[in-house]
């Protein structure tokens, strides 16, 4: 029996780049992503296991439930041992629902964003367990958050 995945969810863009810069510590793991399916996402992601989410997110209340269904979907299909993400809004549905089966979400705030949480930060923050930040300034908005430094 092989072990459960690491779930890594982001918006396509600097989101997944971001991600991907942690390749040393999912490289070993197995894993499904959750992105964009875009020229630069379907590019980075070649030979991985990837599931498509829907966009744009902003707003748009259609593509938040087509996106919650995707998530009961992966949630189900994947049982993952974690949920990773960098935001934007299409973590929102994979975090609740994380939440609601126990498992563990971990939430890096991007490193863009230094004086004022991101929406996506403050709306999946009831459903996180562990918030990293990639600068010591993130802390003042998210005072629980660990320091890993900047991921880029």
């Amino acid at each position: 029996m092989s072990a459960r995945p690491v779930l890594l969810v982001a918006s396509s863009g600097g989101h997944l780049t971001q991600l991907r810069s942690l390749r040393p510590w999912w490289r070993e793991r197995e894993r499904v992503w959750v992105t964009f399916r875009t020229t630069d996402a379907e590019s980075a992601l070649a030979g991985e296991s990837v599931r498509w989410a829907h966009h744009p997110t902003t707003r748009n209340v259609g593509n938040l439930l087509r996106n919650t269904v995707l998530a009961l979907r992966v949630m189900r299909a994947q049982r993952p041992a974690v949920v990773v993400s960098t935001g934007a809004g299409v973590a929102l549905p994979f975090f609740v629902l994380a939440w609601l089966t126990r498992v563990p979400t971990v939430y890096i705030e991007v490193y863009d964003r230094i004086d004022t949480p991101t929406l996506t930060a403050r709306l999946c923050k009831p459903f996180t367990r562990l918030f990293l930040a990639q600068w010591e300034e993130q802390r003042s908005f998210m005072p629980t958050a660990i320091t890993v430094g900047p991921l880029l």
